[in-house]
């Protein structure tokens, strides 16, 4: 379904992505994994049209998405999440979810869809008219997501969907995961929480200062101390 080839993305001097090449079959979750600054965040942005690389190929379905704007590549049934989750804080949650259902694509049946999201995430059928911004950051997580999966996508791309959330809510945030994921959506996610996301995705890329440094099922890549120790600092072993 996704196809990304030699991709090179530089911010100045620095070189974020240096011939990035990986691959997304449909139906799968891929995670990507890698320490702060391995060039992850940029991946997403790039495949989600936030940011322009400088070359390489990004392939969608079979077809070039490279040149497209953030609201083409919705169309085609791209979402993402970001990090730091790009919210409305002066809407309600439902005017924020509604927001994600503009695209042509998420017209017909946005009131079903707006029923699963709110059945995925119950705290937001609670609050439903309350504003995002006066939420708490996993609560806001959840509206970011919800809006995503509005836009009735077909490829959902995760930025630190977890990151900065108390653990509890990290449980709910993941419990979502796993019933988004076993809907058949396929998936790209940037996690730090090593351990819950290969539980959950079917293959790992490892990424190091821009480039992919391993790769393999994840089974494998969570089973495998040498790369635990080498990429992952041993956080597979002590996340919960």
């Amino acid at each position: 379904m996704l196809e990304i080839s030699n991709l090179r993305l530089s911010y100045g001097k620095h070189m974020a992505l240096d011939g990035v090449s990986l691959g997304v079959e449909q139906g799968q979750m891929v995670v990507i994994l890698g320490t702060n600054g391995a060039g992850k965040s940029s991946l997403l942005n790039a495949v989600g049209g936030r940011v322009r690389p400088a070359s390489g190929a990004i392939r969608y379905k079979g077809r070039s998405q490279t040149d497209l704007a953030p609201h083409q590549l919705v169309e085609e049934g791209i979402a993402l999440v970001p990090e730091g989750r790009g919210i409305f804080p002066a809407l309600s949650v439902e005017e924020n979810l509604h927001l994600g259902s503009l695209p042509e694509r998420a017209h017909t049946g946005r009131a079903a869809r707006m029923a699963e999201v709110f059945d995925l995430f119950p705290k937001l059928a609670q609050r439903r008219g309350q504003l995002a911004g006066t939420m708490s950051g996993g609560e806001q997580q959840m509206v970011a997501i919800g809006r995503a999966l509005m836009s009735n996508p077909e490829l959902l791309l995760l930025d630190e969907p977890s990151l900065g959330l108390a653990p509890i809510v990290v449980k709910e945030v993941f419990a979502a995961l796993a019933r988004i994921r076993s809907s058949g959506l396929t998936i790209l996610i940037v996690e730090q929480n090593a351990r819950a996301t290969l539980n959950l995705a079917d293959y790992a890329y490892l990424m190091e200062v821009g480039r992919i440094s391993g790769q393999g099922a994840a089974t494998d890549i969570k089973s495998d101390p040498a790369i635990v120790r080498a990429f992952l600092g041993g956080a597979l072993a002590e996340t919960h």
